[in-house]
């Protein structure tokens, strides 16, 4: 089968999006599908070109038998609506003139977020006469507004019409959360053509270590208890709310957060704590992807934190699963949602309520002071890994897939994975 792929983030990008749609399209690849990822120079989420990459027009290479065509865009930082918007308009466009010029796929598949990349697939796929699936990873415009990116307002109302004209007009939604679904299903989209495939972890990219001995020295993590946040620090997720609850436990000297990655909201967070004189939180930098284990092993628990806001009871954010994989404790501080259903049903650790910081402290001392439990958690998560593989979510995927090209999309709900497919 040969697969377009609209995504404005990919590899080097480390991002959510990226790390999902990688990992799973070198599944495809190794089983003999042909895969195109169409996408930009990376830069996201600081809009910093990566090194070795240039903003061009176009420029071919290949990942892991993966052929990979970046087109030009508008960059900007993953912050301010209106040059984002610039940004996702641009790579709508030229991804969509850059997908004339390619080998006729069988299907095109566009991931959210972004949305114009879906957009842009979506109208690929009219012009070529090709199939188009939504892969829905974000309820946007909703997700904008939670954050108060945006407010409710007429351009707001009209991007939502375009998002039902999208769910509407492709051959199947793929969600990546039961409760994504849900929600098309209340706006009057068929259940029928939703298949929801969650969010995944290559199990053997990760797995329990050492704590990486160059890392601690060079952080002076040696002999601290760390409670790591890993990932983008953006507003969706209120890091704020940690920096408070570190404020708490400031005479708890041996307990450290570490807040791992970039985002719109780095800066102000590490003025912040500056400010404030938090000197139980670390700062890592953001890190190449082939690090992030050695990230993770610093980690005695993993922090997983989100707004407070009704939006975000449908997430699953991906780097649950990579704590997992990495046998760590999850902390979850985040609405009761499908997340806390997770952290719940197998045992992998605590959830607190989103932007509570007493809550959040009361946690941190609970998991810091008593080790049987923590190690419970621990041996639980990585028991529980393997039920996420992201092999298994990329032989779902590939099956909704031939389910579309063989013209069966509006019958995707309740399809598994394919059989005969390599284990």
């Amino acid at each position: 089968m040969k697969i377009l792929f609209f995504t404005e983030n990919f590899p080097p990008e480390t991002n959510a999006a990226a790390t999902r749609v990688f990992e799973r399209a070198c599944y495809w690849a190794k089983w003999g599908h042909d895969v195109t990822i169409l996408t930009s120079a990376p830069n996201f989420p600081q809009g910093l070109l990566h090194e070795g990459y240039k903003n061009s027009w176009y420029q071919e290479e290949t990942m892991e038998g993966l052929k990979v065509v970046r087109v030009k865009t508008y960059i900007a930082a993953n912050q301010g609506a209106l040059r984002r918007t610039l940004d996702f308009l641009s790579f709508m466009v030229s991804a969509f003139v850059a997908g004339l010029f390619v080998k006729r796929p069988d299907v095109i598949v566009a991931t959210s977020p972004q949305f114009f990349a879906a957009v842009g697939g979506w109208a690929l796929g009219a012009v070529r006469r090709i199939p188009f699936v939504f892969e829905l990873g974000d309820l946007w415009p909703a997700s904008i507004v939670a954050v108060g990116a945006m407010r409710p307002s007429l351009p707001i109302r009209l991007i939502e019409r375009l998002e039902l004209f999208l769910y509407r007009r492709s051959a199947c939604v793929v969600a990546l959360t039961n409760a994504f679904k849900c929600n098309l299903v209340s706006r009057g989209i068929s259940p029928d053509k939703i298949a929801v495939v969650i969010n995944g972890v290559d199990i053997w990219r990760y797995g329990p270590r050492p704590k990486d001995a160059e890392l601690l020295a060079e952080w002076q993590l040696n002999d601290r208890f760390v409670i790591g946040y890993v990932g983008t620090h953006g507003m969706a997720h209120a890091l704020m709310n940690v920096l408070d609850a570190a404020e708490i436990l400031k005479d708890r000297t041996q307990i450290r957060f570490l807040l791992a990655g970039a985002g719109a909201e780095r800066d102000l967070l590490i003025k912040d704590a500056n400010r404030r004189n938090l000197d139980n939180i670390v700062f890592l930098p953001a890190q190449p992807k082939t690090r992030m284990p050695a990230v993770w092993s610093l980690c005695d628990v993993a922090l997983v934190h989100l707004k407070n806001s009704s939006v975000f009871r449908d997430v699953i954010p991906s780097k649950i699963f990579e704590a997992m994989a990495m046998g760590l404790p999850i902390l979850l501080a985040s609405p009761d949602g499908e997340a806390s259903a997770i952290i719940n049903k197998d045992g992998v650790g605590l959830h607190v309520p989103a932007e509570n910081p007493v809550a959040l402290a009361g946690a941190v001392k609970q998991l810091h002071d008593d080790e049987a439990t923590r190690q419970k958690y621990a041996e639980q998560s990585f028991e529980a890994a393997p039920a996420h593989s992201r092999e298994h979510q990329a032989k779902h995927m590939i099956a909704v897939l031939e389910k579309v090209v063989a013209g069966q999309g509006s019958r995707v709900a309740n399809l598994e994975t394919i059989s005969g497919e390599p284990d």
